[in-house]
């Protein structure tokens, strides 16, 4: 069976992980679609089924192999083709699970379309992974999906090597896309009627490294691009993320007051423990620095709990530090025992139980922040996204300029993809969604 001569072929998408991963998902089934191959639509059969993993927690790896189980149970003749950061670490294990045909290493994503044409015509179970050391060039990815945003990659890979953490391992080394080239897919997005892009990447940060130019410059010119009216920056390095772009930001034309910052750890001996290259008195002034020049804005930070070394005293003095910030919600995992890295030599194992103790302490910290920040807007009128919904009998939905998600129930399809005035009424904290009206 040839994917061109065949236009009946279906294919099922399901990502697991962080924005960049979806962003790439979404690529892949451009381009399978240029070929033939669509989403499968409401209770279609796949005839193909993609799994975009992630390796970030062994939890993770469980979740992957289930989820592939699981396919293979309910869909047994359709071929599962598994790439992402799990797929390159464990390339052996992954090709072993049930109804695999193919598995395709981290930078071989976008020859997905490929290794599909050719499987498709001989049957031949391929895994197609490249040695991590030798994975050297940045493949673009701008897409959406069937989202309303855009998710535009402008950097890949990592060089921090921070002793808890398999990216660098799994993504190879930190390279990034020209500037031309980047303003060029955001000018496509605008061309197709997208009206924000959500910048995404590995270390984002980090971007320029080995060039002339930096993450800064990148900002200013894609500020420049006619018809993208928001620019959200998925996450940044709090020590690369410089004064000078957080004032910029906050007079810029369209990058919104939203920031994520990896924090991890709250007290100074784990994060010396992490390899992690600032401390709690840098991270503290950036949230104060951000806070100073856009009080409004919405401040997201990751969290790890229970890492080796991380003993009782340090956790409170973590819990306290984070208590302490003027931040919005935290997004909190506990530490996983990764293979191949620096962080199983450090001595003070904590138990599981005790890691899921400092984690739900930790929850409900951001589920308190969360609540307290987005009562503080009820009443006010933000300028809110508006996106399809995303079920049967769900109201319009979209996100304020400081990513305060809104059910907008007077909202109209016609408003699909349109930035609208929207009157804040009431919180749902433990679904973290406000309800909204449309000012007329």
């Amino acid at each position: 069976m040839s994917v061109n001569n065949d236009q009946s072929i279906k294919a099922l998408y399901h990502t697991f992980g962080c924005k960049l991963n979806f962003s790439e998902t979404s690529t892949i089934a451009r381009s399978l679609g240029e070929k033939g191959i669509r989403r499968v639509s409401g209770a279609e059969t796949p005839d193909l089924i993609i799994i975009n993993s992630c390796s970030v927690t062994e939890l993770a790896d469980k979740k992957c192999r289930q989820t592939i189980r699981s396919f293979n149970k309910r869909y047994p003749e359709a071929p599962i083709i598994v790439t992402g950061c799990y797929a390159q670490l464990k390339s052996d294990e992954v090709a072993a699970l049930p109804g695999v045909a193919i598995v395709a290493g981290a930078d071989r994503k976008m020859d997905i379309d490929s290794f599909v044409e050719s499987f498709l015509n001989d049957r031949r179970k391929r895994v197609e992974v490249c040695p991590t050391k030798d994975i050297r060039e940045f493949r673009p990815s701008c897409e959406r999906g069937d989202r309303t945003r855009y998710f535009l990659k402008v950097q890949d890979g990592c060089d921090c090597w921070c002793t808890y953490c398999t990216i660098p391992l799994a993504r190879g080394r930190s390279r990034s896309g020209s500037i031309e080239s980047i303003v060029a897919q955001a000018e496509q997005a605008a061309a197709e009627g997208g009206k924000e892009i959500v910048i995404t990447g590995v270390n984002i940060g980090d971007f320029g490294k080995g060039r002339d130019d930096n993450f800064f410059d990148l900002c200013k010119a894609l500020d420049k691009v006619d018809g993208i009216e928001r620019y959200r920056i998925s996450s940044i390095e709090p020590d690369l993320l410089s004064d000078e772009l957080i004032d910029w930001v906050a007079q810029s034309r369209a990058f919104m007051p939203h920031f994520h910052i990896p924090l991890q750890a709250g007290n100074d001996e784990v994060l010396k423990l992490m390899h992690r290259r600032y401390d709690t008195a840098l991270f503290g002034h950036k949230i104060e620095r951000i806070k100073e020049k856009m009080p409004h804005a919405f401040i997201g930070v990751d969290l790890m709990t229970g890492t080796r070394g991380e003993s009782p005293e340090r956790f409170e003095e973590s819990r306290a530090f984070v208590d302490s910030l003027d931040i919005t919600r935290l997004h909190v995992f506990p530490y996983s025992e990764r293979p191949s890295t620096k962080a199983l030599s450090i001595d003070g194992v904590v138990n599981d139980s005790e890691k899921h103790r400092r984690t739900n302490i930790m929850l409900r910290l951001s589920e308190a922040k969360w609540a307290a920040y987005a009562e503080s807007f009820v009443g006010t009128v933000r300028y809110v996204l508006l996106e399809h919904p995303q079920g049967n009998g769900k109201p319009m939905a979209g996100f304020t300029d400081n990513y305060l998600r809104v059910e907008v129930k007077d909202a109209t399809p016609d408003l699909d993809n349109k930035i609208v005035p929207v009157r804040l009424l009431s919180v749902d904290a433990p679904n973290e969604v406000l309800t909204g009206e449309l000012v007329r």
